[in-house]
């Protein structure tokens, strides 16, 4: 199955990259427009297609998935979203999304109100000044996603010229504020609700979440579905107004950023919606329910390094503190899986073939030299094509004048390491 992520380079791509990228049957490809981003530092290629608001995006996308033999698509953006599902039958592969409907529907806050004023609660939408009945109130984009562009304003003069058409003021809702992720099936409706906290917001993505339990949401959610008839993955958000009533803020029929609590609590919704898209039926396992997230800048590298051998140091490199580094294990598998030969090289104060097979490390190396303590380990690199690991920085700097090649100690292995 060849899924193609676009645009993948947001917290929404990445998510769904994260959560089938491990898939065995399926094949993932990476596009976007060409600017730089996170998706361009995986292990994957990324492949430029213009975004959708530019001219000549269909052709392009079309002719990709022909040469690409795509079978489906995951939209990564809200304006992805919507143009791809507008254009699903000219489009070969399978958009995951609703009905074009559904998706035109919620993609503005103002007719997802308008659509479920009768069955949940909504905010108080004000038309004009003049309707504006209580102060603070809220002013966000009717076409927006999360808390972007979103203000208060408690006055008249703080509104400024927000009834232009592209802006929507309401109530203030004071009350906390929830994400509800959800999974619905065509034929067997809502078969999943959890809510979340949303905590430390940045840019409309919460940077720390954790599940929470609120009355009545599961009715709320299935409420949101059959009227909206949205199947596959889905979120809502809420929160509470000044009565004390949960108020809706907006629904978006796609994947959210911060769906990893969701992903590693036991619910991989992308891959659902996968399976639904391929009309699979599907089963969820209990979740695991006390999980907390939370969220950060990550770190990616791109490097002109190459190497076929790599050499290992064992004392406070390998181990430290009578404890394997585990990013150093797993930069080892790396370099065996890209067909390297590992090499380790120690003065170990013991039995080191003993301290491997006890630690269960033996066969990761292709060598293993045990060097005296007069023995420099720069005379046992014989290849000009390999790195040096040690945390000694004498050891690095006579291996890096003697032999002339890329050193490193293990706070630098994450230039090394392929997501």
């Amino acid at each position: 199955m060849n899924v193609l992520i676009s645009p993948a380079g947001t917290e929404i791509g990445r998510e769904i990259w994260l959560s089938l990228r491990h898939e065995k049957n399926i094949t993932l490809f990476l596009a976007g427009a060409d600017y730089d981003n996170h998706a361009r530092y995986s292990d994957l290629p990324y492949y430029i297609l213009p975004g959708v608001n530019e001219d000549d995006w269909l052709p392009a996308l079309q002719l990709f998935t022909e040469q690409h033999h795509i079978d489906y698509i995951f939209p990564a953006h809200d304006d992805a979203l919507l143009a791809y599902a507008e254009n699903q039958t000219v489009i070969a592969a399978r958009i995951i999304a609703p009905s074009v409907q559904t998706c035109k529907l919620t993609r503005y806050k103002s007719k997802t109100y308008d659509a479920l004023a009768d069955v949940i609660n909504v905010p108080k939408c004000y038309a004009t000044a003049d309707d504006i009945d209580s102060w603070p109130v809220f002013i966000k984009p009717d076409r927006g996603q999360g808390s972007q562009g979103a203000r208060r304003a408690d006055s008249l003069a703080q509104l400024g010229n927000v009834f232009n058409g592209s802006m929507l003021v309401s109530e203030y809702l004071p009350g906390a504020e929830f994400t509800v992720d959800c999974f619905s099936s065509r034929n067997g409706g809502l078969l999943y609700c959890q809510a979340r906290t949303r905590e430390r917001v940045r840019a409309g993505i919460s940077m720390g979440s954790e599940f929470v339990s609120l009355d009545g949401i599961e009715i709320i959610a299935e409420k949101i579905q059959q009227k909206l008839q949205i199947f596959g993955v889905w979120f809502f958000q809420v929160k509470y107004a000044q009565n004390g009533q949960i108020t809706l803020l907006e629904v978006a029929p796609r994947v959210a950023g911060t769906m990893a609590l969701t992903r590693v609590s036991g619910a991989n919704l992308p891959l659902l919606a996968l399976y639904e898209h391929s009309e699979i039926p599907v089963t969820l396992l209990p979740q695991y329910k006390h999980v907390r997230i939370s969220r950060a800048l990550s770190n990616a590298f791109t490097h002109n390094i190459t190497w076929s051998h790599v050499y290992v140091d064992y004392d406070d490199t390998l181990v430290i503190k009578n404890t394997v580094c585990v990013k150093l294990v797993a930069f080892l598998y790396q370099c065996i899986n890209q067909g390297n030969r590992c090499h380790l090289v120690t003065r170990h104060a013991g039995d080191i073939h003993q301290e491997l097979n006890t630690r269960r490390l033996a066969q990761i190396f292709d060598t293993v030299t045990h060097l005296t303590c007069g023995e420099k380990k720069s005379s046992v690199i014989k290849q000009r094509d390999a790195i040096f690991i040690d945390d000694s920085f004498t050891e690095r700097l006579d291996v890096h004048q003697t032999i002339g090649i890329p050193t490193f100690d293990v706070s630098m292995l994450d230039l090394l390491i392929k997501e």
